[in-house]
């Protein structure tokens, strides 16, 4: 057994890891955003990914434990860019750091909207324009550092107002005019090097020097002491935690349910839900609340006690000994698959006959309901959204295949399973509850879980499953998003067309009719070349072969416009030559055109 003090290191790095899986997006894109403005080299914030929601394990980022950003320390970097107004959006920010480069360009304004802030050093940089006098809303501003830039215009009055402002360095710049009386009363101050009036005041602080000289030395204790804070913080609770486990202690939760239990998943942001809370939230589970239902059970739209709106899927077919040990396990799983284009797993519920798992709400619904479902005045999808829809899609599965560890395979890629979010943004739902339900069975998969139209034939005839599998549902999925349809229409017989998506739009494709794919509730307000584009990738993913299919890192990159002319020139010259081998066996057994087995062989050769 490892010693205590190696069991409290390793627990507390587990939750420094995983503690910010509920993190704000708008956080993580700011801060992605300033490194972008920045100019920052290809050797610089590496660890800073767009596509990982939480920023709270990025370097030089430091969280409080709600998992909002609270230091960002981006001194002596040698950044030559600029600031974007987006850093506004930290508003939990208490100190931000970026003295020491060469950053050109204004101080945005939207600073003022970062009213955490108790220091902001900006100084030795090459920032010109005036000083935005929306830095006097930063009320708990303690720390003003912009020496040594080329500021210029007067010191603003509102910097006067800040009520606990007990440092300001704006020495070295080109400032002129008066200097607000007030800013006369702080501890430590330095106005010379510009062109201001001091009046009969110094311009400077006995100890403004000193200041100066040290404030680096100052950021970093500050930043030390919050770092220990916190980690005393999380200590504690650990320890006390610790200690509540030995001697048997159990949360009291209120269970109505026989049977149901009270282990915690002391993993990621998970919670786990009494059957009582979502019974209430989904008003007894009513046929009125049902969102939806397909393969793994009925999804219900529910509200819960503080108002907010959740998802709860309730799955079936999942019996079998042991389940439950391993159901948490797959469940841990999937709590850790964090990316933008991704649903996020809120919680869980089990019981003796019951597994349930809540995510959010999504208010537009699923792809498949924009595409086919909709309302009476409610809008279609446009090109646009639809284009963004596939590129988000593309990524949230290249991060299930490439990135997560194990793997995982959804197995049910479609339209349906592609929800959209206020700003109809890609989120992929149902990952991994292929495996959850199965959990009886062996790694080899022998039951076929999926939805006809969107099953690859390898799947279908193996019962085994890859990420290639997922490539052939996403193909199906692109082709719902251009022509509006569904993957099987048995309607189609009746102007004698092919039931099958996939055959009717490669026929459309090989007469160059791609007018007559698109959605007609598009009203030809598309563009023909990226309609081209999205067909051709779609092909590419449905080929017959699984060994074929791009991965989906290269789909996001075809998608992204990079290597697709090669790959698709390369795929037709395949095309051509099994149509003619087709066409010389068509000769030599000079079978009819109504045969079975001619059937048979074009749904062989047909790249699905």
């Amino acid at each position: 057994m490892m010693p205590v003090e190696m069991g409290f290191l390793f627990v507390l790095l587990i939750l420094g890891c995983l503690c910010s899986f509920v993190f704000p997006d708008t956080q993580g894109d700011a801060l992605y955003a300033l490194k972008t403005s920045l100019n920052a080299s290809a050797h610089q914030l590496t660890d800073w990914n767009q596509n990982q929601v939480n920023p709270c394990t990025w370097s030089r980022v430091y969280c409080d434990s709600n998992n909002n950003v609270i230091q960002v320390s981006l001194a002596y970097m040698g950044f030559t860019g600029y600031l974007t107004p987006r850093i506004g959006v930290l508003k939990y920010a208490t100190a931000l750091s970026l003295q020491g480069n060469g950053i050109t360009g204004s101080i945005p304004k939207e600073i003022g909207n970062m009213t955490s802030l108790c220091r902001l050093d900006l100084e030795n940089n090459k920032l010109t324009g005036e000083i935005p006098s929306s830095l006097g809303n930063l009320k708990k501003l303690q720390f003003l550092t912009l020496s040594q830039n080329n500021l210029s215009g007067t010191i603003p009055e509102s910097l006067a107002t800040l009520p606990i402002l007990i440092n300001v360095m704006l020495d070295s710049n080109n400032l002129n005019g008066k200097i607000p009386e007030r800013l006369f009363e702080v501890s430590k101050y330095n106005f010379t090097g510009n062109n201001l009036d001091c009046g009969h005041r110094l311009c400077e602080s006995d100890n403004a020097d000193q200041g100066s000289s040290h404030k680096s030395k100052t950021g970093l204790v500050v930043g030390i002491v919050i770092a220990l804070v916190v980690v005393l913080f999380l200590g504690g609770l650990l320890f006390f935690w610790c200690r509540g486990r030995d001697k048997g202690y159990r949360r009291e939760v209120f269970v109505d349910v026989p049977g149901e239990v009270d282990r915690r998943i002391a993993f990621g942001q998970l919670k786990r839900f009494a059957w009582r809370e979502l019974q209430i939230a989904t008003d007894n589970f009513s046929e009125k609340n049902v969102l939806g239902q397909g393969g793994f059970g009925k999804v219900y739209k529910g509200v819960l006690a503080d108002n907010t709106k959740v998802a709860v899927k309730r799955l079936t077919d999942y019996e079998s000994p042991g389940g439950d040990a391993a159901f948490q396990r797959e469940v841990e799983m999937i709590s850790v698959a964090v990316h933008r284009n991704l649903l996020r797993l809120i919680g869980f519920c089990t019981t003796p006959t019951e597994r349930l798992l809540v995510y959010p709400f999504m208010q537009n619904l699923s792809v498949a309901y924009r595409l086919r479902e909709l309302k009476p005045g409610e809008p279609v999808l446009d090109w646009p959204t639809r284009k963004r829809v596939a590129l988000g899609t593309a990524r949230g599965l290249e991060y299930l295949h490439e990135h997560c560890n194990p793997k995982i395979i959804h197995r049910d890629v479609k339209a349906a399973n592609v929800l959209l979010d206020e700003d109809f943004e890609a989120v992929v739902g149902d990952f991994g509850l292929a495996k959850l339900v199965d959990v009886r069975k062996t790694n080899v998969t022998t039951e076929i879980r999926g939805t006809m139209g969107h099953i690859a034939p390898e799947y279908l005839s193996t019962g085994k499953s890859s990420g290639r599998t997922d490539v052939f549902g996403y193909g199906i999925m692109l082709l719902e998003l251009v022509t509006g349809q569904r993957a099987i229409d048995f309607s189609r017989l009746e102007e004698e067309d092919d039931v099958l998506l996939l055959d009717h739009v490669k026929k459309l494709e090989r007469e160059k009719r791609l007018d007559a794919i698109v959605d007609r509730n598009l009203n030809k307000n598309y563009n023909l070349l990226e309609v081209e584009m999205m067909i051709q990738v779609a092909l590419l993913c449905t080929q017959a072969t699984p060994e074929d299919r791009p991965p989906m890192s290269e789909v996001v990159r075809m998608l992204e416009g990079e290597g697709l002319a090669e790959r698709w020139e390369e795929w037709q010259h395949v095309e051509v030559n099994r149509r003619q081998e087709y066409e010389r066996l068509q000769r030599r057994f000079d079978w009819g055109e109504d045969s079975f087995y001619n059937q048979d062989a074009i749904e062989l050769s047909g790249g699905r």
